[in-house]
């Protein structure tokens, strides 16, 4: 592999609350000893650890790797890199306009840097040859996610692809009632416990449709219902701009899905993008 393995800390640190007791005792070990669990055998650590060996493999399932192994070397690659501590900023809302746009920036950038680390680049492939082949793309997202959704609709139409996207609950579930197996789901929810777009994706998958999932990463009722998964990373919860700096992460990911869409259909593609382009400059132009 070309590039350096990292993301076993952020992976660690975003299901720690989730994690059943025995499996939550060797992650915090691992969180405390990272630069000595790269060096240890799965025997020993889960000696130092006080847990069985069976629970620190079952810990690495959980976090979507292969086993210890891939674990142990995505921590090597966490300590091996050159940024800061993966830290956020707390804002204090009494600071300088300076210090709010530093924090801001840096909460954002963390974000991006985090994702990176536990967004699988086998689903986005898997999203992307569903999204390519879909007869129509629902996207739901409720709150704050129907910025996401909206996003996601403003860049497939663009590209010629039949994109709805719903913000209201009524609105979704009777477009879920009327998918059908050719037809693909988006179901934006950061918490992964939003309960509306888990009833609307219920009736989707019932009526065969395929479902991607955009949630914070680590189990949720959200992501159980996906065939496909796409992680963002999990925010500190202290941070006041939580809700900004996962906005952000969950951008990222549409542009990247959006990008990678474009890359394997360029022939097709990069002429709709020239054409939507020239017909809104058109459109400005001649309001002036």
């Amino acid at each position: 592999m070309a590039h350096m393995l990292n993301g076993g800390l952020v992976s660690l640190q975003a299901i720690l609350d989730e994690l059943k007791p025995s499996e939550r005792k060797v992650a915090e070990y691992i969180v405390a000893h990272p630069e000595d669990v790269v060096k240890l055998s799965v025997q020993k650590l889960a000696e130092l650890s006080g847990v069985s060996e069976a629970t620190i493999i079952r810990l690495a399932r959980s976090l979507n790797m292969k086993g210890y192994q891939e674990l142990k070397l995505r921590i090597a690659g966490d300590l091996n890199k050159q940024t800061t501590p993966t830290s956020y900023q707390e804002i204090m809302m009494e600071g300088s306009v300076e210090s709010i746009m530093q924090a801001v920036s840096w909460n954002n950038i963390q974000s991006i840097q985090d994702t990176l680390s536990v967004l699988s680049s086998e689903e986005v492939k898997r999203a992307v040859e569903a999204l390519s082949t879909a007869r129509k793309i629902d996207v739901y997202g409720v709150g704050a996610s129907a910025v996401i959704a909206d996003d996601i609709k403003q860049k497939f139409c663009r590209i010629n692809l039949w994109c709805e996207a719903y913000s209201d609950f009524h609105a979704q579930l009777t477009s879920a009632v009327n998918l059908t197996p050719n037809d693909v789901v988006i179901g934006i929810s950061y918490s992964g416990q939003t309960e509306d777009i888990i009833q609307s994706l219920t009736e989707a998958r019932q009526q065969g449709a395929t479902v991607i999932t955009l949630t914070k990463f680590g189990p949720s009722p959200v992501a159980e219902l996906a065939h496909i998964r796409l992680f963002t990373s999990s925010v500190e919860k202290s941070i006041r701009s939580g809700a900004m700096a996962s906005r952000i992460a969950q951008l990222n990911v549409i542009d990247i899905l959006f990008m990678t869409m474009v890359s394997r259909k360029q022939e097709e593609v990069i002429p709709l993008l020239e054409k939507t382009r020239l017909a809104v400059s058109r459109t400005k132009r001649s309001s002036n």
